[in-house]
């Protein structure tokens, strides 16, 4: 079978987890970028990709790189591509474009307008139509990404993001990202082979994820469509061959997810149904300053407010209290934390074992860790 060029996008820090998640599933000539992994797969890989990366934000499959000295010539380039073998007049499609360091184009938008009259172009030349564009829910999407005079055109596999798993029906004030949230437990090194606690846990996404990675449940296993299944030659039976090839593993921990809001652990409740990992969560309404966990070993992991909706003093409070409990009531066991602002970071008082670059969104974060020791007093830094 075929070996393509692919390109798995993802969140900035989390490249080093996707690139390991590629190797798991059979990824050759893997080499990590700035929010993305490089590597080659064939048609099945590019299946794998999509159902079972938990990091992946979209994955794309390189079909043309070529360099232009003006944009006359990039036209043209774009529209000697054979693009009647990817998709078929009567499939609508719509391009997104990225611009790094261009003379010629000075935004993304116009690269792409550039791109789709070259489509058009292409295809009324060939057949006298041309096909209709989409920008809502379109059955091919094109990728195009130029770097200075270099351009890569690609098709996207994925479609809609793919951080939307399919389970969320609602969410908190703040959601925090599918695809982030599986990045920073897999960065914690957790596997279901110890407890695990979210005293925060919002809308239930991080607890969720967790219950899946635990029990090797496949993060496209919700997903209605992909991309691709509007592809020229894609290959149903290929492609339910591969969904088969993973098999759920017993999960014997617990996971225990609590947050001071009832609203949110309503919420947080549906969506472990809707991704059939309610029975493996074990849900509460409280306040983490009177959580009563007994466990060792366990992974915390806490995605506390940044301080967009409190004051000063509320928030450094609120990360002092964390750091209290941290230290009193959860010693013997391993605690991460995420958060926008250093300051605040420093209220929790404990010592940093790890500290790792996130990005939420636009927002930077630190993902700091923090081994909890019995009977240790700790310094504040």
């Amino acid at each position: 079978m075929e070996n393509f060029k692919l390109t798995a996008k993802t969140v900035y820090g989390l490249e080093p987890v996707l690139a390991k998640e590629i190797e798991a599933i059979g990824g050759k000539n893997i080499q990590e970028g700035r929010r993305a992994v490089f590597y080659e797969g064939d048609l099945g890989l590019i299946y794998k990709s999509n159902y079972f990366l938990r990091t992946a934000l979209r994955v794309l499959k390189e079909i043309a790189v070529f360099q232009f000295r003006d944009i006359d010539q990039f036209y043209l380039r774009c529209k000697e591509v054979n693009w009647m073998k990817h998709f078929a007049i009567n499939q609508s499609f719509m391009v997104s474009s990225s611009v790094s360091y261009s003379k010629e184009f000075s935004n993304s938008m116009f690269a792409s307008l550039k791109v789709k009259d070259a489509i058009a172009d292409h295809f009324r030349e060939k057949t006298g139509k041309r096909p209709n564009v989409d920008t809502q829910t379109p059955e091919i999407f094109v990728n195009v990404h130029i770097n200075r005079n270099t351009c890569t055109l690609s098709l996207d596999s994925s479609g809609e993001s793919l951080h939307r798993r399919g389970y969320r029906a609602q969410q908190g004030k703040a959601p925090l990202s599918e695809v982030l949230a599986a990045g920073m437990i897999l960065l914690s090194g957790w596997k279901g082979e110890t407890d695990f606690i979210d005293p925060m846990c919002g809308s239930g996404t991080i607890p969720i994820e967790a219950a899946m990675i635990a029990q090797n449940l496949p993060s496209g296993r919700f997903r209605k469509e992909y991309a691709f299944e509007n592809w020229q030659g894609y290959n149903p039976q290929l492609f339910e061959k591969v969904k088969a090839g993973q098999q759920p593993k017993p999960f014997s921990k617990k996971i225990y997810a609590s947050d001071i809001s009832r609203e949110n652990i309503l919420i947080a409740q549906t969506n472990a149904r809707r991704a059939r990992v309610f029975s493996g969560i074990e849900f509460q309404t409280c306040d983490m300053k009177n959580l009563q966990v007994n466990t060792n070993n366990a992974t915390i992991i806490i995605n506390p407010p940044y301080g967009e909706r409190l004051t000063d003093g509320n928030i450094n409070e609120l990360y002092a209290m964390i750091g209290e409990r941290l230290k009193h009531q959860f010693a013997g066991n391993t605690a991460w934390i995420l958060t926008s602002s250093k300051e605040y970071l420093k209220n929790v008082g404990l010592k940093p074992t790890q500290k790792l670059t996130l990005f939420n969104g636009p927002l930077e974060c630190t993902f700091t860790s923090y081994l909890l020791f019995i009977g240790r007093r700790v310094k504040n830094l």
